[in-house]
């Protein structure tokens, strides 16, 4: 059960990176409103480095932010969180590989293993969670201008690599969440947590607690 909750969270924890990849290169972040046009033969369309137009006839122009001190303060946050979200799932995926209960790594014991795994599934909440905070606070900004009425700029509405930003957020929580329960249940009972056994003797009853299972415990009998 734990091994198959890794191996989909590993699964699920790729495929947000991929997204997330894909969200964090995408030119489509908010595309251009044609409620109050009269044709709609042009398109412009911006991303989180470059701002691009295309035409009826399939010509594209893209063109990149000369600057970067000089863009808006949502902007740079965006571009630092998805940059950071997908440098977290990178390394999530490594330490998620090298802490599955199936792969060997030298004489890494069981506990370490977990903690690897548990690792790697925190990384994974986390980046899950840059990414849902940069596409939300950027959907939150378009939808904003495109309602204020004294808005002095173009008017645009949202994108697909908004969409493919929360699918990567959703799919990296979900994944991380499997990763961190699949290290769950699977720790040896402490002495405190050991069961305790009631015996009843001619001198009254008596408590004792079961001790530890002993590397010994397969000793030879000789005759």
């Amino acid at each position: 059960m734990a091994v198959g909750l890794q191996l989909v969270g590993l699964v699920l924890g790729v495929l947000s990176w991929c997204l997330q990849s894909s969200s964090t290169s995408s030119h489509t972040w908010k595309t251009k409103s044609h409620m109050e046009a009269v044709t709609t033969s042009q398109w412009q369309f911006e991303g989180l480095w470059m701002s691009c137009a295309a035409t009826a006839l399939g010509s594209v122009q893209c063109s990149k932010f000369k600057t970067v001190l000089g863009l808006s303060a949502h902007l740079q946050t965006c571009r630092a969180l998805m940059i950071l979200s997908l440098l977290l799932g990178l390394v999530s995926i490594l330490l998620s590989i090298l802490g599955l209960k199936c792969t060997k790594i030298g004489r890494t014991s069981a506990k370490v293993k977990e903690q690897i795994t548990l690792s790697g599934g925190v990384l994974f909440l986390l980046s899950g969670v840059f990414t849902l905070t940069a596409i939300s606070w950027y959907a939150a900004r378009v939808i904003q201008d495109f309602y204020d009425p004294l808005y002095p700029g173009m008017r645009f509405e949202l994108g697909t690599g908004l969409y493919l930003g929360w699918a990567a957020a959703g799919l990296a929580i979900l994944g991380g969440s499997m990763l961190c329960c699949s290290t769950c249940g699977g720790a040896a009972l402490s002495p405190a947590t050991q069961p305790l056994y009631f015996s009843r003797t001619s001198r009254g009853p008596s408590i004792y607690r079961a001790a530890p299972a002993s590397d010994n415990s397969s000793a030879k009998a000789y005759v």
